[in-house]
């Protein structure tokens, strides 16, 4: 299913998208590495056996992406064509909405949301012509119930899956297919690289994240879940597996949940962290 197939990933210096892009090229797809990190992004193409492109770019330099796309695109069909895209790269936040300056929202939306749009966009004309390929978007478990301290990563996340539910709506007889991946506390960067109330880079861990799935791990379902043809992949545990099940089956649970999270000091407890 993979061998001899071009994979595009974004967001792919380090975390799951990393793990997927040494995850794909073992078993013999050829990548396209995306990401601002030039250097990272070497280091994971050094990992890869494959062949791979680097194609770094600002994700929210949306008048770029058309000419980024048309280069990928040749490259690929030197490969055999482009066969998937994984929408990858995102920002967090960890920060209460009362406290929070519009700049926050601004920024996440643009990296977690539009920018994802815009590259999609970019291909699925070609792709739909193509007639095959897959769309991987990965939201979070925080884009399928609001969660404390992530209303921008929420809101954006939320619109994530809503947009790749309807391309698949809409592609699904064209011969494409979409799978989104929402994944609960996985070992990265993210808690570290998340934006703090003022904007700023948050720059520390949080011990769910530290604590969370093995990125490799989380790559190797995400594989699974495309050779299974699934169009949904909750990859979380727990409580962070609770919380989705409970927005769709029980809302007012989880509603109180979360105030009650919130009333029992969880802001203060991740302040404290950092």
């Amino acid at each position: 299913m993979f061998a001899g197939k071009v994979w595009w990933i974004t967001g792919a210096s380090s975390g799951i998208g990393e793990a997927l892009a040494k995850a794909l090229s073992a078993r013999g797809a050829n990548l396209i590495l995306s990401g601002r990190n030039v250097p990272a992004l070497e280091a994971v193409a050094a990992k890869c056996p494959a062949e791979t492109m680097i194609l770094p770019f600002e994700a929210t330099d949306f008048d770029a992406i058309p000419a980024l796309a048309d280069k990928a695109w040749s490259w690929a069909e030197g490969h055999g064509g482009l066969d998937g895209l994984v929408n990858n790269a995102g920002i967090s936040q960890r920060s209460l909405a009362v406290d929070t300056v519009f700049d926050v929202y601004r920024r996440i939306v643009d990296v977690d949301l539009l920018a994802p749009i815009a590259l999609t966009q970019a291909l699925l004309p070609r792709m739909a012509k193509a007639g095959h390929g897959h769309i991987i978007g990965i939201s979070s478990v925080a884009g399928t119930a609001g969660v404390p301290l992530r209303s921008a990563y929420c809101a954006a996340k939320h619109g994530l899956i809503g947009y790749h539910d309807s391309v698949r709506a809409e592609t699904a007889h064209l011969g494409l297919k979409v799978l989104v991946v929402a994944p609960g506390s996985v070992r990265t960067n993210v808690s570290r690289n998340a934006l703090d109330a003022g904007a700023g880079v948050r720059g520390v861990s949080d011990a769910a994240i530290d604590n969370g799935m093995d990125p490799d791990d989380a790559a190797a379902a995400i594989l699974e879940a495309l050779e299974q043809d699934k169009r949904e992949l909750i990859l979380a545990t727990g409580m962070e597996l609770e919380i989705p099940r409970l927005r769709r089956h029980d809302p007012e649970a989880l509603f109180d949940m979360m105030a009650s999270l919130v009333a029992g000091g969880y802001a203060q407890r991740m302040d404290a962290e950092s």
